[in-house]
């Protein structure tokens, strides 16, 4: 009887965690789909919110940025998205700390000049106050 009782006791314990992880999973996802929709919609309040203030935004060209450029360069249209499609998405989640990476193939409209970009992208999520914001991204071009 001790061993049933042990037995389901493990069980629970490892289906309370499996359960954990896949709410943090879950809610990584749905932050990084809202940081894609929110730089195509240049939805300043969104991307505030999905954010670390110490950001460190890294582009291909090898020009970095801080929150408050990234943020200001989506919302007045020198930097917009048309679309974006994401694809090879990974992700791994250590405590309070994420990594995603995946593949960034969008349309732009830099400044109004028409243009296509194909990336590699690496993300660093910090979870703080229940929820995920962006710390670190880096880019690096695709070679067609």
């Amino acid at each position: 009887m001790k061993r049933i009782i042990v037995l389901v006791s493990c069980c629970l314990c490892l289906l309370t965690q499996v359960s954990a992880q896949t709410s943090k999973g879950i809610k990584l996802r749905l932050a990084n789909e809202e940081l894609r929709q929110a730089m195509i919609d240049g939805n300043r309040a969104m991307l505030e919110k999905l954010t670390h203030r110490d950001l460190s935004y890294g582009h291909s060209s090898g020009y970095i940025e801080g929150k408050a450029e990234f943020v200001e360069k989506i919302v007045s249209g020198k930097s917009d998205f048309v679309s974006i499609d994401l694809t090879e998405e990974s992700y791994a989640i250590s405590g309070k700390t994420a990594i995603v990476r995946h593949i960034l193939k969008a349309k732009t409209n830099d400044g109004g000049k028409p243009g296509e970009v194909s990336l590699r992208i690496l993300l660093v999520w910090k979870k703080q106050g229940g929820k995920w914001t962006l710390l670190a991204r880096q880019a690096v071009k695709i070679n067609p």
